[in-house]
């Protein structure tokens, strides 16, 4: 029983929807710079509690692509924090 139980909580764990949104923007990304950060979320997600502007982070670039993910990192900061329902989401800025 405890085998199966752990079985199921490792398939839990492994099938987490790790949702991805791409937005490109003119051409999309045609070179190498990358900006990262990470969003912050109370009450799972109905609170924003920082600010991730991205038009800053394309710095006037026209063509680029912005991603926002639940990444692998994410998953386990959220193991920690979701106990006291404080989330976090990745943005990329890809130029």
């Amino acid at each position: 029983m405890k085998k199966t139980m752990l079985l199921l909580a490792i398939i839990a764990l492994l099938a987490v929807s790790c949702s991805k949104h791409v937005h490109k923007v003119g051409t999309g990304a045609t070179g190498a710079g990358v900006e990262e950060a990470r969003q912050w979320y109370a009450l799972w997600g109905l609170v924003a509690l920082n600010n991730v502007d991205t038009n800053q982070m394309t710095a006037g670039a026209q063509n680029y692509t912005v991603e926002t993910q639940q990444a692998p990192m994410d998953i386990i900061l959220n193991m920690f924090t979701g106990m006291v329902t404080v989330y976090s989401r990745s943005v990329t800025v890809k130029k």
